[in-house]
């Protein structure tokens, strides 16, 4: 409850915003749909960092994974996304009220051009949108990747009870699918991918977790990427970790991702004394995770992966650090046990931006669904049902190289939100000008 409060005052300040800039409309009204755009990805850009790391899930990029929108992600990532959806909707209020006024006005044709000139302008900006060019990186080689969705007992917010099952349910579908390889009704993964949380028994400490994801590293005969709760570095700390575990030497410390954006209230709590004053739930978190320092390039071998875990795929200088370390495939690790199946597609939303983004393949893999892979174009591959054991193998190419949005990273959300407050303090110029008051640092008569 107290996020949504908290998601809704941003959006408040977004109504404020928009009533504050009238005046800069009023005076140029062509800018309307374009000031519409540029507020809305200010108030994102404040969003998706405040407070404790903020929380960029509700951006409106995130629901245009059907659109063709989406590809503009490629030259500029959510924040243009974002802008173009604003915009679009800009238009469209702007086009709804010259209509209004056109139907009850005289004036002949020329009441109506406005109206037209907004609607042609949304059609051009979704064919633009289809002109984009997409997977721009260039090719490096094929891989061919096994995604392990275990499953958990129950789901819900005791999953983390049932540790012991969740590891032998990955280690067990793991082992059954070296099997099938050997029976040659599978094809020989290169590399086998379970989620975040697969084992939340640390392996590092447990040798008896250690030796039942060696087994099914073996039985395989290929590196497993590892989703790991891992103790310390200090004494009631832990990490949340995407642990490389190579078949006959077990894991591969050098290739190891500590999560470097922790969920706040859920992975570690923020100011407990006080939160717990609001209420007593807190208590549930009892160990604090860490976040990690290094982004997720992890070198299995076949393929240098880009992992992020669960949350951090909605951050994008997470993705992109990644990218810009050398990631030839994109990773997920996801957990949504506690959650439901919306909030699952709704994150394979998000890998399927990420994938247009910086033009390479993706992958997402969940302990009870969706898991699934994406190519760089956006579409989605051999998706699971929700709340099932489910394994997927499928070829994909590497890709290396930058598209644009990769090359000029933050820059376009600075210039939008650098407009935005270009405008709020335009408005607020106009606003004394209108007043009658002197102007900051103008000239005066006299």
């Amino acid at each position: 409850m107290l996020l949504s409060l908290l998601q809704a005052g941003y959006l408040a300040v977004l109504g404020l915003a928009t009533a504050w800039v009238s005046p800069l409309v009023d005076r140029f009204p062509a800018v309307w749909p374009a000031v519409t755009g540029v507020l809305w990805v200010g108030q994102e850009a404040l969003r998706d960092r405040t407070p404790f790391g903020g929380f960029p899930w509700g951006r409106l990029a995130f629901g245009q994974d059907e659109s063709p929108l989406l590809r503009l992600a490629a030259l500029g990532g959510a924040p243009l996304v974002t802008f173009a959806v604003a915009l679009a909707g800009g238009l469209l209020v702007t086009g709804a009220w010259w209509t209004v006024r056109a139907r009850r006005g005289a004036g002949g044709a020329r009441r109506w051009a406005p109206a037209a000139g907004c609607a042609t302008t949304v059609l051009l900006l979704l064919a633009g949108g289809l002109l984009v060019p997409v997977a721009t990186t260039r090719d490096a080689a094929g891989v061919t990747v096994a995604i392990v969705q275990g499953n958990v007992p129950r789901l819900g917010l005791d999953f983390n009870a049932q540790r012991q099952a969740v590891l032998d349910n990955h280690v067990e579908a793991t082992i059954a699918l070296a099997g099938e390889v050997a029976a040659g009704t599978r094809p020989r993964p290169d590399l086998v991918v379970w989620p975040e949380n697969s084992s939340d028994i640390d392996p590092l400490r447990n040798p008896s977790a250690g030796a039942r994801i060696s087994a099914a590293a073996d039985a395989v005969g290929v590196p497993i990427l590892v989703g790991a709760v891992l103790l310390g570095p200090q004494r009631g700390q832990v990490r949340n970790a995407g642990l490389l575990w190579r078949p006959g030497s077990g894991p591969d410390l050098e290739q190891l991702y500590v999560k470097r954006h922790p969920v706040p209230f859920a992975e570690y709590v923020p100011l407990r004394r006080i939160a717990r004053m609001v209420s007593d739930q807190v208590d549930r978190v009892r160990a604090d995770f860490v976040a990690g320092t290094e982004a997720g390039v992890i070198d299995s071998g076949p393929a240098v992966l880009g992992d992020v875990i669960c949350f951090e795929v909605a951050y994008d200088g997470l993705v992109r650090d990644t990218v810009v370390g050398g990631a030839q495939l994109l990773v997920v690790q996801t957990n949504n046990a506690t959650f439901d199946e919306a909030e699952a597609r709704q994150q394979l939303a998000m890998v399927r931006l990420r994938a247009v983004e910086h033009g390479r393949a993706a992958l997402m893999a969940s302990t009870v669904g969706v898991s699934g892979f994406v190519t760089p174009d956006g579409r989605v591959s051999d998706a699971t049902g929700f709340n099932t054991r489910a394994v997927v193998v499928r070829q994909l190419r590497l890709t290396e190289g930058r598209t644009l949005a990769t090359r000029v990273g933050v820059l376009p959300e600075v210039v939008l939100a650098g407009l935005a407050v270009a405008a709020v303090v335009g408005a607020a110029v106009l606003r004394r000008r209108r007043d009658g008051r002197p102007v900051p640092g103008a000239a005066h008569p006299g």
